[in-house]
């Protein structure tokens, strides 16, 4: 199963916290995760409880995050930056899934 990672955003953690609610709520067929410090152990830390909701591949969402994070140094560089200036009680969102759910995803966002 092929997987996407992307970086999408900063968020107060209330905010987050909401739309993490809000999204309980409906169908949602991609992961979001909200991590204060801008690291790749940061984000693989909260992989490990996808896989169990979703029946997702542990091994190959990892891959992908790593992949994306070492593909995309200046990236990655500039949402740290971002996440920093934004204060301690924000966070870093980025959004996972297999490429059915994020066309799921994009499919109920235009309908609304």
């Amino acid at each position: 199963m092929l997987y996407t990672f992307e970086i999408i955003g900063i968020a107060t953690a209330l905010h987050f916290f909401c739309q993490q609610q809000e999204l309980a709520q409906r169908p949602c067929g991609v992961e979001y995760l909200g991590t204060s410090p801008c690291t790749l152990d940061a984000l693989l830390g909260c992989l490990e409880e996808v896989p169990a909701r979703r029946g997702w591949d542990l091994d190959p969402l990892i891959e992908t995050v790593i992949r994306f994070w070492c593909d995309n140094p200046d990236l990655v560089g500039l949402w740290r930056s971002r996440l920093r200036d934004a204060g301690e009680d924000s966070l870093l969102v980025s959004r996972v899934g297999n490429i059915q759910s994020l066309q799921q995803e994009f499919e109920w966002l235009l309908e609304h």
